[in-house]
């Protein structure tokens, strides 16, 4: 008897399960986004010019084209002889400063201790008191003046105005450039991509549309590829119309790089069946259509891309083959 009820049990318990995994799937029209396919380009959003501050040559150049840099990071120094005569000259006068004031106020001390037992004049005393004046501020400026020459002196590192990566550097070590000019071009790490869409398209390219990169275009461990239109450029050239783009996944590309982006172009209406419904011999794609009258026919189809049903089945885009309202049976 238990041998019995084993077999019985079994097959009650597998029956459920069997029915709902063997259920027909009714074939309808169902409207989908169009995606379409378009190139665009890796750009900055800014591109930041790294500028002397002061005119001399350049005696150290740390950076070249494709390097990253931080902000602040010291990527040339520029050199200038004069400079350094400049500041030789100016310690020399302040040490001559420092001499006379020295003097100066040895002189005073010497004044006042005559004046008071009355060998000068009020006169001369107020002279001493005056040279004293004369020689402090005279120690001061040349201070200052040794001030500006050191800040000039500072100022010929060039630092980096952004973290980023170089795009040019367009002089080389021993170059004689002028204050303003610029040594390095640096790219900021904020990426977009900038679509080129063909006008027929335009209706459809409005900020927060979505985008999304070729899985082959995207940076392994970067995102996702998917992303929002950001600003759509209000002018038609050459019968296309720019756009930008943020997305995730862009990675290291380079600057000016060409990718296939999928953009939306409105609504299409699409077959979808599930996967599962559908099966493969010598090439060829089938699918089980049961007819009115009952009767199951195997009928070749023709496969689109693939694209998720709700309940996250694996679905399929059936290009051919199929009508709406159809009933497939599950092989």
């Amino acid at each position: 008897m238990r041998t019995l009820l084993l077999p019985a049990l079994t097959a009650l318990w597998l029956a459920p399960s069997a029915l709902a995994a063997g259920g027909d799937f009714t074939v309808t029209l169902q409207p989908l986004p169009d995606e379409k396919p378009v190139f665009a380009t890796v750009e900055t959003v800014d591109k930041v010019p790294a500028r002397v501050r002061t005119g001399g040559t350049i005696t150290g150049l740390t950076v070249r084209e494709g390097d990253t840099v931080t902000a602040g990071q010291v990527i040339a120094l520029i050199g200038d002889e004069k400079l350094g005569l400049q500041q030789s000259g100016l310690e020399a006068q302040i040490a001559a400063a420092r001499a006379q004031l020295a003097q100066a106020q040895a002189d005073l001390q010497r004044g006042e201790a005559l004046s008071k037992n009355g060998f000068i004049t009020r006169q001369r005393l107020d002279e001493l008191h005056t040279a004293l004046d004369v020689a402090t501020n005279n120690l001061k400026a040349r201070t200052a003046e040794r001030a500006v020459v050191g800040q000039q002196m500072r100022e010929g590192q060039v630092l980096a105005p952004a973290a980023g990566r170089v795009l040019t550097v367009p002089v080389t070590q021993g170059s004689v450039v002028l204050a303003g000019e610029v040594v390095a071009t640096i790219a900021k790490r904020d990426y977009v991509l900038r679509l080129s869409v063909p006008e027929r398209h335009a209706a459809s390219l409005k900020p927060g549309a979505p985008v999304r990169l070729d899985a082959q275009d995207v940076t392994q461990g970067a995102g996702n590829g998917e992303g929002a239109i950001t600003l759509v450029y209000p002018q038609i050239a050459e019968g296309r119309v720019q756009a930008d783009a943020k997305v995730e996944g862009l990675g290291d590309y380079y600057v000016g790089q060409r990718v296939r982006v999928w953009i939306e172009a409105g609504d299409r209406p699409v077959m979808l069946v599930p996967a599962s419904y559908l099966t493969s011999r010598f090439g060829l794609d089938f699918a089980q259509v049961r007819r009115p009258d009952g009767t199951v026919e195997q009928v070749p189809v023709q496969r689109g891309q693939p694209r998720p049903l709700p309940g996250g089945l694996a679905g399929v885009e059936i290009l051919s083959g199929l009508h709406n309202g159809d009933t497939l049976v599950q092989p």
